[in-house]
């Protein structure tokens, strides 16, 4: 049995909230509970599986998202040399304060993955049903992590990385070797790669697919680490220092949740419904403005904007970006908050494909030779199942389904009828997939679980 997940986002509380610890420990529930179905085998016999293996696929630890990056000068970035000892020191500590403030949650998995964390009845009697009056058999949990673009340091080779490595694994529970880069690609892990194959599953975090958080390199940074640290988490921080005295706390606390917008193309929408929600008067909402602007011309001129700017094809990543940042700058925030709603109805309508990537999975040499029955990816943060095609193989039914695992955060979602201006509902979102093998669970080959739990009213 194989359960993925992804997109936990899990920070170090100085951003936007991350998911509530219960959804740890529900998890762990669910995964005994599924096990408990798989070793139910095709004509109706009770076998315990053996082995329950969990892959992190991506996004798992949030070292981008941190003020940490912040609170020394422009020298220290992710964009920094990778054999700079300093970056080294930097991401170890945000990845400290990750794992201290998500202990409580971690320490779930962890326990997973400990000898006698997960038990399963053993078969009894004539019919071989479940004995659960008899002590219960361990099940081996393998956890394993590969990288997407929120943590790719764990990715970078060197021996000043291996001591983080180790401490992730360790805090994890995790099977990865903490010597070698944890894998990007599956095929980076022989071990890796063999688990998923048995289960027809090619998966990666997705990232690859998107120019703006890949750079073509998993050891490099991309344009979206600049955007989250020099722009999403230093926005609040300035119009806390610019107004804070003359801004609602409550406004203050909004605006550190701009990276959790859905979507990110609605941001001034997001601004926008909190000038107006909180009453923000028009002179200090143009000082907001300003702030932004004034965020934007610094970024822009960074030198590892301005370098890839110089080599990148005209109307590339850069200048989009650019032109998008501008189209903020040059009209009213109002007409930029409606073009924002508009851009949202234009992508996620009928036939919108700005949050699928289902056309990249057809695409997989692995689908295309008929190898792969599924495949999985992560990043988009969008929950779906896309069949991708049937045929008869060996005289049996092949299927081949594209799968994204969706997340587990805290998201605000823009409302599509809102009568009284725009308007964002949040709530909290958690998807995993489970896929099986042989006749685990009597022959079915997958189970997707999607939950959603509403913001507690104030």
């Amino acid at each position: 049995m194989l359960v993925i997940v992804s997109d936990l986002h899990l920070t170090d509380g100085t951003s936007g909230r991350t998911i509530n610890a219960h959804a740890f420990r529900l998890f762990a529930d669910r995964v005994r509970d599924m096990a408990f179905d798989a070793s139910w085998r095709r004509g109706g016999s009770y076998r315990p599986v053996e082995r329950v293996d969990i892959l992190l696929l991506g996004d798992i630890l949030d070292v981008i998202r941190s003020t940490r990056w912040l609170e020394t000068d422009r020298g220290t970035r992710p964009w920094s040399d990778p054999a700079d000892v300093r970056l080294a020191r930097k991401v170890n500590e945000v990845t400290d304060e990750i794992l201290k403030h998500n202990a409580h949650a971690l320490s779930h998995l962890g326990n997973l993955a400990r000898p006698g964390g997960l038990l399963l009845s053993p078969p009894g009697g004539a019919n071989g049903n479940p004995k659960h009056s008899e002590p219960g058999l361990p099940v081996r949990i393998g956890i394993h992590y590969m990288v997407g673009n929120h943590d790719w340091f764990y990715h970078l080779p060197g021996a000043d990385y291996h001591p983080l490595r180790r401490k992730v694994s360790d805090a994890l529970g995790l099977e990865n070797d903490p010597d070698a880069p944890f894998p990007h690609d599956q095929e980076e892990s022989a071990r890796l790669d063999g688990i998923l194959r048995d289960h027809g599953v090619i998966a990666r975090h997705g990232d690859v697919f998107d120019p703006f958080n890949y750079s073509g390199s998993r050891n490099e940074p991309s344009l979206g680490d600049g955007v989250v640290i020099e722009l999403v988490i230093r926005f609040h921080r300035e119009v806390l220092a610019r107004l804070g005295s003359r801004m609602p706390r409550s406004f203050i606390d909004g605006l550190r949740e701009m990276d959790n917008v859905r979507p990110l193309a609605a941001v001034p929408v997001w601004i926008d419904g909190l000038l107006r929600s909180h009453g923000v008067p028009g002179r200090e909402a143009r000082k907001v403005k300003d702030t932004w602007n004034d965020l934007v011309d610094a970024f822009l001129d960074l030198d590892f904007i301005r370098g890839r700017d110089a080599y990148l094809n005209p109307f590339d990543s850069v200048d989009r970006l650019e032109y998008a940042l501008r189209i903020t700058r040059d009209i009213p925030l109002v007409a930029a908050s409606a073009l924002g709603a508009w851009w949202n109805d234009l992508a996620s309508g009928p036939g919108g494909t700005d949050e699928s990537y289902h056309a990249h999975a057809a695409g997989e040499k692995a689908v295309l030779d008929r190898e792969a029955r599924h495949v999985v990816y992560g990043h988009t943060h969008h929950y779906e199942i896309v069949p991708l095609d049937a045929m008869t193989r060996d005289g049996r039914r092949f299927e081949q389904v594209y799968f994204n695992a969706g997340t587990w955060r805290r998201v605000h979602r823009l409302a599509r009828s809102s009568r009284r201006g725009r308007s964002f509902v949040a709530y909290d979102v958690m998807t995993f997939l489970t896929f099986f093998k042989d006749d685990e669970r009597m022959g079915r080959p997958f189970a997707c679980w999607s939950g959603t739990l509403g913001e507690a009213r104030r």
